[in-house]
C-alpha cells in the first residue's frame, strides 16, 4: 500500500507537470488504469495480479512520450528476492525529426524517423537506459505501427550490457458487432547474447500483445473508454535466462484484464 500511494503522487505530479510545461505544445494525451490476473508464470511466483497504476501516452510538438508503473502482486508463495510485491515501470520518450525540422522526413512505409530512448526502472536496483533509432510505418489496417531499435545500457555489473534490442508497438481496431474489439501489444526481441563476468545473458524475446472489447461502446457509454478482454505473455528465455534441464525460463501464459482509459 505504501508504495501504490507513493506511485499514484508520482505519475499525478508528473501529469500534471508535463500538461504545466507543454501548455500549447501538448497536442493529445491518453491516461488508463489496468487490473491483471494471471498464473503459470515462471521464476516469479506462479499467480500474479498486477496493478498499473498509471499508463500514460501523449503526442507534443517534438514528438511523443509513453510511461506506465505497475504494482506486482504475488498471490500464495513470495518471491526469493522481491518479496511479497513487487514494481516495475517504463518511460519512453522518442523525438521525432520531422517535428524537429518541420519539414516531412517519410518514403515507402516509412512515415516519420525518430531519436528513440527508453528508461526501465524497478525494484532491487533494476535500471536500464535504451537509445536507438525509431521508426513510424504506415501499415495498411494499423491504428499505428511503431519499429524501434534500441541498445541496451543497464547499470552497474548487470548482465544484458550493450546488446540490442528490436521493439516493435502496434494497434489494431476490428468492428465486432456493436462494438470494437482492440489488439495492441509490443515485442521485446533481444537479438544478441553478451558474455561478462556474471556469465552469459541469452538473446531473449518477449510477446505481450492485448485482445480488449470495447464494453463501454457496447453498452452505450463513452466508447474507447472501458475494456474487458485478456493479454498474453510468451517469453523466451525471461529476463535473459537460458531455459535449461535445470530451470525453466520459458514463459506461457494468459492473463484476464480490466483497463479504463481518462
Amino acid at each position: 500500500m505504501k508504495f501504490m500511494f507513493k506511485s499514484l503522487i508520482l505519475a499525478g505530479s508528473i501529469l500534471a507537470s508535463w500538461q504545466t510545461i507543454a501548455g500549447d505544445l501538448l497536442q493529445w494525451q491518453n491516461n488508463s488504469l489496468t487490473y491483471l490476473y494471471g498464473n503459470s508464470f515462471t521464476i516469479n511466483p506462479s499467480i500474479q495480479q498486477t496493478l498499473t497504476l498509471f499508463e500514460h501516452v501523449d503526442a507534443w510538438q517534438y514528438g511523443d512520450n509513453f510511461l506506465f508503473i505497475d504494482h506486482v502482486l504475488y498471490n500464495g508463495k513470495g518471491d526469493n528476492s522481491l518479496g511479497s510485491n513487487t514494481y516495475y515501470g517504463e518511460f519512453t520518450p522518442r523525438l521525432s525529426f520531422s517535428k524537429i525540422f518541420n519539414k516531412k522526413i517519410s518514403f515507402g512505409l516509412i512515415q516519420d524517423v525518430l531519436l528513440a530512448m527508453t528508461y526501465e526502472f524497478g525494484k532491487d536496483n533494476h535500471t536500464t537506459y535504451l537509445v536507438g533509432p525509431g521508426f513510424d510505418l504506415n501499415v495498411p489496417g494499423f491504428d499505428y505501427f511503431q519499429l524501434n531499435f534500441y541498445q541496451r545500457h543497464p547499470t552497474g555489473d548487470r548482465p544484458g550490457d550493450h546488446v540490442w534490442q528490436i521493439t516493435p508497438v502496434w494497434a489494431y481496431t476490428m468492428p465486432i458487432g456493436n462494438s470494437d474489439v482492440l489488439i495492441d501489444g509490443y515485442i521485446d526481441w533481444e537479438v544478441n547474447n553478451d558474455k561478462n563476468q556474471r556469465g552469459t545473458h541469452h538473446a531473449n524475446l518477449h510477446f505481450n500483445p492485448q485482445i480488449k472489447y470495447d464494453l463501454g461502446r457496447a453498452l452505450h457509454w463513452d466508447a474507447k473508454h472501458l475494456y474487458v478482454g485478456f493479454e498474453y505473455d510468451f517469453w523466451k528465455n525471461k529476463y535473459g535466462i537460458d531455459d535449461n534441464g535445470t530451470i525453466k525460463t520459458n514463459q506461457n501464459t494468459t492473463n484476464f484484464l480490466v483497463k479504463y482509459h481518462f
